[in-house]
């Protein structure tokens, strides 16, 4: 992961960046969202 670094890591942050959203809505946002 030395050479596409900046790639892999944009698409790594972007993940993980929905994955909090994600979480985060269904443990904070969840009773507001049903």
């Amino acid at each position: 992961m030395g050479e596409r670094y900046g790639g892999n890591a944009f698409a790594f942050i972007v993940v993980i960046f929905v994955l909090l959203i994600i979480v985060g809505c269904s443990c904070f946002g969840g009773f507001g969202y049903y």
